[in-house]
């Protein structure tokens, strides 16, 4: 398939796990990539296997001056965006009696305001029928200790889902999330998940094993093509039956 051919799209946080498996699904499928990130390195790595015409950029996803400031570099470099995929974030777990307002403030920046200012930066950047998805979680559905602040940051971006394509369908935008159970990403090191946290968790999952990163980013190119127009302000939620059976 080339469902993307003669497209670009934008993802960030796109240089590893959910993101980069991402943007190297949309690659595959004809578009031009261009991927956010914060480590130099890893943008230079994946500028190079994402081909011809890439753009890596670094961004911190929880500034909203960044987020002016990569819309600005866009559109110097003259990109129209045809797909967004809003993938940066953070996941930060503590006991509700352990949490602090640093913990509070970086999910908050990062996977809220950091996402709705990056949004709101590219729109003069968006073609008509672009669509944009966010990257949700099933915490927001399930009462999983330890979670709150992460999963009501994400709850916040199914709301978004509703609310901004409801302003958006005017321009022919819109907006769709998809929410990931567990997915086998470094982002289980970073958080320091261990084997046999890993195991039991897996054991909650109907399915009986974790999701791959490609699973998650082939529902987000469908959300991303002309195939799924008329699906809007809709989450779709990609778990191995976790938050449904």
């Amino acid at each position: 398939m080339n469902r993307f051919a003669n497209k670009t799209v934008l993802v960030t946080g796109g240089t590893s796990g959910i993101g980069f498996a991402t943007a190297q699904a949309y690659a595959a499928e004809g578009a031009r990539v261009i991927v956010t990130g914060r480590d130099e390195a890893a943008l230079d790595a994946a500028r190079k296997i994402l081909g011809a015409g890439a753009l890596a950029y670094r961004n911190d996803a929880a500034s909203p001056a960044a987020s002016r400031e990569l819309a600005a570099a866009l559109k110097e470099e003259g990109v129209r965006l045809d797909a967004v995929f809003i993938n940066a974030g953070v996941a930060k777990f503590a006991p509700f009696d352990q949490v602090d307002e640093a913990l509070w403030d970086q999910s908050f920046d990062t996977n809220v305001k950091g996402a709705y200012f990056q949004i709101q930066a590219l729109l003069p950047l968006l073609n008509v029928g672009a669509s944009i998805v966010l990257n949700g979680s099933i915490n927001a559905r399930i009462g999983m200790p330890s979670s709150s602040v992460y999963a009501a940051s994400k709850a916040a971006l199914v709301s978004f889902a509703k609310t901004l394509s409801a302003e958006l369908l005017p321009r022919g935008v819109r907006v769709n999330v998809v929410s990931p159970g567990p997915v086998t990403t470094p982002l289980h090191g970073k958080i320091g998940m261990d084997e046999a946290t890993k195991e039991a968790l897996a054991g909650q999952i109907p399915l009986g094993r974790f999701g791959t990163a490609a699973e998650l980013a082939s529902t987000v190119l469908h959300l991303s093509a002309a195939e799924s127009a008329f699906i809007v302000g809709t989450e779709i939620i990609v778990d191995g039956g976790m938050s449904q059976l």
